[in-house]
């Protein structure tokens, strides 16, 4: 990001007074917003450093001032002077002192008899934490880390402030490391040009609350040249999906993608009808389960009439057996993916049965759960396995850290503290798609680059959004290879997608109700939700 700021600057030659100016009125523009539509008359506490980010903080309490808003700055320290936009900034607060209240704190004691008179004398509507911005790479002081916590108290007369925080809460370290505390939470936070790695990812994210990106003048080009590898999922990724694989008047079935899912198992039949009900939805023109022959009729009773269920050979426990891997063949010769593994039980004839339909795959093939665990630990050969078939054999797996782990073959949590690095490592190792589920899921790919979902919520972590997570893959997956479509571009789509039927399961039923049933259904509220059906 300075990075970009100096070219900005010198390349474009977009002075940097302005970006901090634009930065401001991109906080106001929430402050408002959060407030009902408007500041005047309304009461605002800005909290600024002695950094740009206090200048930032600056400019914003001069703005709210401007809109009819009573402002009171508190900065710790002596406000910069003399040049540079910080100091400009903190001149014009100077020169306002009779109209907005503004104080430089010296110390611990000054701090807590401001902070009295604040509670005995005023109720804040906003507080701003401009203090630190993403340029800290260190623990917060004793007594920056008092300005913030003080402020923390937000009862005051009973009365709890909105907490906005520029560009980033103050304590966390923007690359998502350490320092990590952070004494003020925010409700929301304004973050610049692009989103930054503590915004994003937990447990940095947690104190960020609602983050909103904001552009201030940077150039596109310049965040697409900048070099990342790490990206954030927007909506932007399943609309351009959507477009890419949307209806056209010749449409028809064989058109629209034939998935495969290959799942369940005597004692988890559910698994199976979970996958290939969310496959379904997800809109394939056909869905096949393959499944044990005793748990054939069990599935069939449940599934959607669309799905057509197929039985495969079994073992004495009721399990796919070695002896299914025929059937299965004859299966996938009409089919475009196949997601395996969802309820598929582990005994050894399974395993054999797993492992032969991915070394001889030859479409983009989905593994989850009891595949996974039959695969583990992930060994070399299986990134070389389907190559041979030429390209488009893409291998998908859909872990969550345990299954992870074993998939390491470890049970050391440390190896993956560094989730980013864990799943960008393995994706290139194994050129594979990897699919790390968790509280916010990350997508690798063989290339290096790895995305973070940033949608879905804690009620997805209910037993059977697993299975459905990876029917909504299924069925993404083979529309795109029946219409060409990148086929990493349409997994970060359909984790996306998913997350997005669980915020808006979570808002129709709440966490505690909401099932893995609700998540597909609201799928249809999920497309929906861009405004049109992507016909032609």
């Amino acid at each position: 990001m300075r990075e970009v700021d100096r070219l900005t600057t010198e390349k474009y030659g977009v002075p940097s007074v302005i970006l901090m100016e634009n930065a401001a009125h991109a906080v106001v523009r929430t402050i408002t917003e959060k407030l009902g539509g408007g500041v005047n008359g309304k009461s605002a506490l800005v909290l600024c450093g002695k950094g740009n980010n206090g200048g930032d903080g600056a400019a914003i309490a001069r703005i709210l001032w401007q809109m009819g808003a009573k402002v009171d700055v508190l900065v710790w320290g002596e406000a910069p002077t003399g040049e540079g936009d910080a100091a400009g900034n903190f001149a014009i607060l100077s020169r306002l002192k009779g109209y907005i209240g503004f104080e430089q704190i010296q110390n611990k004691d000054q701090l807590s008899e401001t902070w009295q008179n604040y509670r005995s004398e005023k109720k804040f509507d906003v507080i701003v934490d401009a203090v630190f911005g993403t340029g800290l790479d260190r623990p917060l002081t004793d007594e920056y880390f008092s300005f913030l916590d003080i402020a923390r108290d937000r009862k005051l007369d009973s009365h709890r402030p909105l907490i906005v925080a520029v560009d980033i809460p103050s304590g966390l370290n923007a690359d998502g490391g350490e320092p990590s505390a952070c004494p003020l939470e925010a409700d929301v936070t304004v973050t610049f040009t692009a989103p930054k790695i503590a915004t994003v990812l937990p447990p940095a994210a947690h104190a960020c609350g609602e983050v909103v990106v904001e552009a201030i003048g940077s150039p596109p080009e310049l965040i697409a040249g900048a070099g990342s590898r790490l990206f954030v999922a927007e909506e932007n990724d399943v609309a351009s999906w959507l477009w890419n694989s949307r209806f056209s008047d010749n449409s028809y079935k064989n058109k629209r993608g034939h998935a495969l899912v290959i799942a369940g198992s005597e004692n988890y039949s559910g698994a199976a009808v979970l996958s290939g009900n969310a496959a379904m939805r997800s809109g394939a023109g056909l869905v096949t389960i393959g499944t044990p022959r005793t748990s054939k009729d069990t599935i069939t009773a449940r599934v959607l009439p669309e799905v057509m269920v197929r039985p495969l050979a079994e073992t004495e426990s009721g399990s796919v057996s070695e002896e299914a891997i025929a059937e299965a063949e004859a299966l996938l010769k009409n089919v475009d993916a196949v997601a395996i593994g969802s309820g598929l039980s582990t005994n050894e004839s399974t395993g054999r049965f797993v492992r032969h339909l991915v070394e001889h795959r030859h479409m983009p093939t989905i593994l989850d759960a009891d595949a996974l665990t039959l695969l583990s630990p992930f060994a070399e050969w299986l990134s070389k396995a389907g190559t041979q078939n030429g390209e488009g054999q893409s291998l998908i797996l859909t872990p969550h850290e345990g299954e992870f782990l074993r998939m390491l073959g470890t049970k050391d949590k440390e190896l993956i503290k560094d989730r980013v690095g864990a799943v960008r490592e393995f994706s290139q190792k194994f050129n594979v798609i990897l699919v790390l589920k968790g509280e916010r899921v990350l997508i690798g790919e063989p290339g290096g680059k790895v995305v973070i979902n940033p949608s879905g919520n804690s009620g997805l972590g209910k037993a059977g959004n697993g299975d459905t997570l990876t029917g909504i893959i299924a069925g993404f997956a083979a529309q795109a290879a029946a219409m060409r479509i990148d086929m990493f571009e349409t997994v970060v789509a359909a984790v996306y997608a998913a997350g997005l039927a669980g915020d808006i399961a979570e808002k129709k039923f709440g966490k505690r109700v909401m099932t893995a049933s609700d998540v597909r259904e609201c799928l249809t509220e999920t497309f929906e939700a861009f405004g049109h059906n992507f016909c032609e």
